[in-house]
């Protein structure tokens, strides 16, 4: 008897194990995809874990369905990676498979409903809604879930289709789809009965009646004169003038041929002459000799560059010695956008060896990026990604680059795995044995500290590439212009001021406002009632351009009323201000100039980004306002003017990171003015402009943040210097959330004394109709973190055992960021 040990794509602490022949055991490695039956009906798609001869004891194992591979799709660096990340995060490794492989492959039963043709219909008896269900099956042989239900058009189908069953009129059948379909192309080339000169000439006398067909065959001639590729269908219809009738018909003669040739759906199509890599001045020369250095010693390196230092020009370098050592590199960043520009500059050097990997691109794309990375192709040598990254199938890594490792956009925080990126990279590196670096103009005091401590290498760049000076800062104090009513709109006048020169020097600049929308509140200036989300504790958020209130938690919308709804006045006001408000300011302050914005809301499409950046490079946008997209490493040559509307959003945000957030996000913002010749400059607006965050981030003092930070936080007991798990309890029930909550919390406090706080709620205590509340676990840096987990799991599972909290959702989020 054989057995193999499966990870399901579902929240199970263990193993499955299924029963498989002896010639299935000997074709089966880890790795591999089946089907397997799981519970009463379902089919999933299960990963072999491993191969044995061991029976399980408590159950008696099914049979597997069907083997979807030929050869494994993970590969074993992967399940190590995701095995250490399950442990690490507090989760399932299902969770972590579900979340790492994209999810085409993760083929899941699809129920059919059929025609029970076996056993005879009594029509008189069924009700109306089972004789709709019985008449389209008449019609029809096969019905999916989702068609019965617009045919009954009831939104739950299943007790109608359990009285069909009951009547034997329907049969139920589990199938298996796979979801992944190769693109194909469609080619057409001349039948070989025409090859030869006196059949062609035959041939085009015989269509002297058919002016259009005989148009085609020479288009052929003429496309083929100018390249050797292969003739698509599209371009024959295009360059003849034809149209596909005509193209059809000739192939219904067999004068033409038609062919299908699968091609990639990611492809690049630059010039194939590569660039040169440039040459590095000696400040970045002198980081890259340090990174080499602490790479022979195999630690992970720091790249401390101040904005602008020409830190891609360093990766470039490294990524280059990869490379011609024949191994793969993977380079991460935080936000998609980024990636956008920063793919342009790789293929520059690179060509076709660069691969694009993060959500915005489509199941089917990522699946053959997945492939080429699993085959080692030259095409996928170097990854650009965003987190997700970090799961392909790497085999023969040398180098990994995560880039602005700062960000906060590199923690995962729904679904589990609640992973960081840049800790999770690290780990990848480690056990690939290869060389990782970090890089960033602000680096997170984590990383800052491990440098200090000696367990990171440290490598830095304080100059901008050509000596360019930073950019000027200065403070607006927004109190005192209120109070001088020198105020237009939410623009103070110095700001305009400035806005003013830069648009008549022909130069371009960027507002930064850290809110999407109109405005977040309106509120009734009669009885103060403000419209708010019934699914969370959140007022909407007002959006003009659709004249609608929508919640940015849970996607709740409505239209925007006429009058109060509490008390039914008309006269309605908007409180605070968003993108959106900045932009139609600025319409009516600068009539002449041209302004967009950047944000979730204008950049919903796989290109969306990729449209105003190329737009904004190419000066046809002149000022562009944006949330924190806009702050992280975007380089833009023209900017000589960084706005930032409000930077008191930043500074009083209940979180222990807040002040470190602020200055990095200023910093970065900031860093976006003059990067060419010419100085930028850049203006603050606060009601609190003496703040001592806003002045070091006007020095461009980042040490003295640190020191303070660090001081801060080892007084509060926070990272570095401790570790925490934050643990969050959600149930639609208030009461019983909190009794659940308490109990956990005092199970905990059992355990480790002073370190627990909470239950507390949280700033939104509600989103879509669960309220929340937290626990945070405090773990000083000598206590053992597995034994913390291992203690925390227990009380998991006394608190399982209490029935009227099993339905209570517990979610761990380790070193919460």
């Amino acid at each position: 008897m054989y057995f193999i040990d499966v990870i399901l794509p579902i929240p199970l602490e263990k193993f499955f194990t299924y029963r498989v022949s002896e010639t299935e055991a000997e074709f089966l490695e880890p790795g591999m995809r089946v089907g397997v039956p799981f519970g009463k009906s379902k089919v999933y798609t299960a990963l072999v874990f491993k191969v044995h001869r061991t029976p399980p004891e408590i159950y008696e194992a099914k049979e597997i369905h069907r083997i979807l591979d030929e050869s494994p799709i993970v590969n074993a660096f992967q399940l190590k990676h995701w095995k250490w990340m399950a442990q690490y995060y507090m989760c399932s490794l299902g969770e972590v498979f579900r979340s790492a492989v994209p999810s085409a492959f993760l083929l899941e039963s699809e129920t059919l409903i059929l025609r029970n043709t076996s056993h005879e219909v009594d029509e008189l008896a069924l009700k109306d809604d089972e004789f709709l269900v019985f008449e389209a099956l008449q019609h029809q042989s096969i019905l999916k879930v989702h068609e019965v239900s617009s045919i009954v058009d009831k939104k739950n189908v299943l007790p109608v289709l359990h009285r069909l069953l009951q009547k034997k009129v329907i049969v139920l059948k589990e199938e298996m789809y796979e979801q992944y379909k190769p693109k194909l192309e469609r080619f057409v080339k001349l039948s070989h009965a025409y090859r030869s000169e006196e059949s062609l000439e035959t041939l085009l006398e015989s269509l002297t009646r058919a002016p259009q067909q005989s148009q085609v065959i020479l288009s052929i001639f003429q496309i083929q004169g100018m390249s050797k590729k292969p003739i698509k269908t599209k371009e024959l219809e295009k360059v003849s003038g034809a149209s596909k009738a005509v193209i059809k018909a000739l192939i219904e003669k067999d004068i033409l041929e038609e062919y299908t040739i699968k091609v990639d759906r990611v492809n690049y199509e630059g010039e194939h002459e590569e660039y040169d890599v440039k040459s590095l001045n000696e400040y970045q020369q002198i980081a890259l000799d340090d990174i080499h250095r602490n790479f022979n010693d195999k630690r992970v390196t720091l790249l401390y560059g101040v904005t602008s230092s020409g830190k891609t020009e360093v990766y470039v370098q490294l990524i280059e010695n990869c490379i011609q050592l024949g191994k793969q590199a993977l380079y991460l960043l935080p936000e998609i956008a980024l990636t956008t520009q920063l793919i342009t500059r790789l293929q520059a050097y690179f060509g076709e060896k660069v691969s694009v990997y993060h959500s915005k691109y489509n199941v089917q794309e990522r699946i053959e990026v997945w492939n080429n990375v699993l085959a080692q192709k030259s095409k996928a040598q170097i990854v650009i990604g965003a987190r997700s990254a970090l799961f392909l199938p790497f085999s023969n890594v040398g180098l990994i680059i995560v880039d602005e490792e700062h960000e906060g956009s590199f923690k995962q925080f729904d679904p589990a795995p609640r992973y960081h990126a840049r800790d999770a990279a690290i780990v990848l590196a480690n056990l690939h044995d290869c060389n990782i670096l970090l890089g960033s103009a602000t680096p997170s005091i984590e990383s800052f500290y491990n440098t200090r401590s000696g367990k990171y290498g440290l490598a830095e760049i304080k100059r901008r590439y050509g000596n360019v000076l930073m950019p000027e800062m200065e403070l607006v104090d927004l109190k005192e212009q209120t109070r001088k009513k020198r105020m237009k709109g939410h623009f103070s006048e110095r700001l305009l001021e400035e806005i003013q020169t830069a648009l008549d020097e022909g130069e371009q600049v960027i507002l930064f406002q850290n809110r999407r929308g109109y405005a977040p509140i309106v509120e009734c200036s009669v009885c103060g009632h403000s419209p708010q989300c019934p699914n969370c504790d959140v007022s909407l958020t007002y959006h003009q351009y659709k004249k609608q209130l929508r919640c940015h938690y849970c996607g709740y919308h409505m239209a925007l009323q006429e009058s109060c709804q509490a008390c039914g006045s008309s006269a309605l006001d908007t409180k605070g201000f968003g993108t959106e408000q900045v932009e139609k300011e600025l319409e009516t302050l600068f009539p002449e100039a041209k302004t967009s914005r950047m944000d979730l809301d204008t950049t919903r499409g796989k290109h969306g980004y990729e449209k105003i950046i190329t737009a904004f490079e190419q000066q046809e946008i002149d000022i562009l306002v944006g949330t924190q997209m806009l702050t992280k490493g975007l380089d833009f040559r023209n900017v000589s003017l960084v706005g930032i509307m409000s930077a008191d959003s930043l500074l009083n945000f209940p979180d222990y990171r807040a002040h470190e957030r602020c200055f990095q996000l200023l910093t970065q913002v900031a860093g976006r003015a003059g990067r060419t010749k010419k100085r930028g400059k850049v203006i603050i607006q606060s009601y609190n402009p003496y703040h001592q965050i806003l002045k070091q981030v006007t020095t461009h003092d980042y040490e003295s943040m640190f020191k303070e930070q660090m001081y801060e936080r080892e007084q509060y007991k926070y990272p570095p210097k401790n570790r925490i798990i934050r643990i969050t309890f959600k149930h639609k029930e208030y009461n019983r959330l909190n009794e659940a909550a308490e109990w956990f919390a005092r199970g905990l406090r059992k355990a480790f004394g002073g370190s627990v706080l909470g239950p507390e709620y949280p700033p939104v205590a509600r989103i879509r109709n669960q309220y929340l509340k937290n626990v945070m676990v405090k773990i000083p840096m000598g206590q053992s973190l597995s034994k913390t987990k291992s203690a925390i799991k227990r009380i998991e599972k006394s608190f399982d055992a209490v029935s009227q909290y099993r339905s209570v959702r517990v979610i761990y989020n380790v070193d919460h960021v």
